[in-house]
C-alpha cells in the first residue's frame, strides 16, 4: 500500500496494520525518515514537500512493484508526507514484511532509495537566510545506482 498524506503516522499502529496477524511473516523491516535542523551545514526552519497527486503515487507504486519483483517478500507499507513539515517531524515510513529478515531489509533499502531518487517530490527548505529549493543529491543517486544491473 502506498499513501501520499499531509497527516502524521503513527509507527507502531502502521506495523500492526502491515503484519495483520498473518502467519507467515517472520520479519518486518522498516524505516522512517524525519526532518533534520541542518542540512547541508545550514540551519532549517521548516521544510516543505510538494507533489502532482495521482502522478507520485503510481511512481511509488511502480517503485514498490519493483521491489517485489526482486524479493519474495509478503508485503509493503510506503507513507509520504507532504506539505509544511518542522524539524523532529516525520517524513516517510517505509516497511517490508516477508519470511525472512535479509530479503526484507534488502527490499526496504531499495524502495528508500529508489523513492528518493525517482519519486516526483520538490522540497523547499526554510532557512535563516530565506527559502530556497534543494537540489537532488548526488549521495542519492549513487546510492541507487548500486541496484542497476
Amino acid at each position: 500500500m502506498v499513501r501520499v498524506q499531509e497527516e502524521d503516522f503513527e509507527v507502531g499502529a502502521e506495523l500492526q496494520w502491515l503484519r495483520r496477524g498473518n502467519p507467515g511473516i517472520g520479519a518486518v523491516a522498516c524505516f522512517v525518515g524525519l526532518v533534520r535542523d541542518v542540512n547541508e551545514g545550514g540551519a532549517v526552519r521548516a521544510m516543505t514537500l510538494e507533489h502532482y497527486p495521482g502522478m507520485t503515487e503510481k511512481a511509488l507504486e511502480a517503485i514498490v512493484g519493483e521491489a517485489r519483483q526482486r524479493w519474495a517478500i509478503l508485503d509493503v507499507l510506503v507513507i509520504h508526507r507532504v506539505g509544511r513539515l518542522l524539524p523532529t517531524d516525520q517524513i516517510v515510513l517505509v516497511a517490508v514484511a516477508g519470511a525472512h529478515r535479509g530479503e526484507v531489509f534488502a527490499a526496504c533499502e531499495f524502495i528508500m532509495d529508489y523513492l528518493k531518487t525517482r519519486a516526483p517530490f520538490w522540497k523547499s527548505e526554510l532557512t535563516p537566510q530565506g527559502t530556497h529549493w534543494v537540489d537532488a543529491r548526488e549521495a542519492d543517486d549513487q546510492a541507487a545506482q548500486r541496484w542497476s544491473g
